[in-house]
C-alpha cells in the first residue's frame, strides 16, 4: 500500500486554502464583469488577485515545508511582493484615469456612484476650459 505524500491533517488545510484561493479569484473576476465604472471595476480584481495568490502561496509553503522536512518560507516573498505591487499598480491606474478624466471632463457615472470627480477644486474652471471648442471632437 502506498503512503500518501501529505497526511490528512495537513492535506485538509492545504486543500481548503487552494479552494479558497480559487473562490476569491472567481469573485474578483465576477466583480470585474459586474461593475460598470472603471473605479469600481479596478478594486475587485486587485483584491482578488492579492488575496487569492496569498492563499495559494501559503498552501504551497505549508505542503513544501512538510515534504522537504524543513520550513520553506521563500514562496512567501512572492506573496509579499504581490501585496506591495498590486495595490500600487491599481493606484497608478486610477491616478492616470483621474488625470485623463480631469482633462477630458467626459465622465459617465452610474446612478449609485459619486458624481463628477468628487474632488475639491481650488477655483472654478475658466469658461474656455469648461466646454471644448465647437470644432473639437476629442
Amino acid at each position: 500500500m502506498n503512503t500518501p505524500l501529505l497526511p490528512w491533517w495537513l492535506a485538509v488545510p492545504v486543500a481548503l486554502l487552494l479552494v479558497l484561493s480559487g473562490i476569491v479569484a472567481l469573485v474578483g473576476s465576477a466583480g470585474l464583469l459586474r461593475f460598470k465604472h472603471f473605479y469600481s471595476r479596478i478594486h475587485a480584481p486587485t483584491m482578488g488577485n492579492t488575496l487569492g495568490t496569498f492563499f495559494m502561496v501559503l498552501a504551497v509553503a505549508i505542503s513544501a515545508s512538510h515534504l522537504m522536512s524543513r520550513p520553506i518560507l521563500h514562496p512567501l516573498i512572492l506573496s509579499m511582493l504581490l501585496i506591495i505591487t498590486s495595490p500600487v499598480t491599481a493606484i497608478f491606474l486610477m491616478r492616470a484615469a483621474i488625470k485623463r478624466e480631469h482633462r477630458q471632463r467626459l465622465a459617465e457615472y452610474g446612478p449609485d456612484e459619486p458624481g463628477y470627480l468628487d474632488m475639491p477644486h481650488k477655483a472654478p474652471l475658466p469658461k474656455d476650459l469648461a466646454q471644448p471648442p465647437a470644432g473639437d471632437k476629442t
